[in-house]
């Protein structure tokens, strides 16, 4: 952790392995990187091995593609999912 000017701590950002997503969802390695090859999921960073990092928020993403899966394809859902992040947020 760093210290800023004001005297606050900055938490970094938890960043999750593949291991650590398999362990904690029903789906398998080769799936996640079958989901992140065809765009479904994206990597929030490396580490210096190589190995890619999640964020917290693919845990939501893969539950949306959970219950997408039980009326679409794969190729739907991709579609589905990249037009929602291509859409700006509605504000209220």
């Amino acid at each position: 952790m760093q210290s800023t000017d004001n005297g606050t701590f900055q938490i970094p950002t938890k960043l999750f392995r593949i291991g650590e997503i398999v362990r904690y969802t029903p789906f398998t390695r080769q799936t996640i990187h079958n989901y992140t090859t065809m765009g479904l999921i994206q990597e929030s960073d490396w580490t210096e091995g190589g190995h890619r990092l999640y964020s917290e928020s693919v845990f939501e993403r893969l539950w949306q593609i959970q219950e997408l899966r039980k009326t679409k394809t794969l190729t739907e859902i991709r579609d589905i999912l990249n037009s929602e992040d291509a859409s700006p947020l509605a504000v209220s």
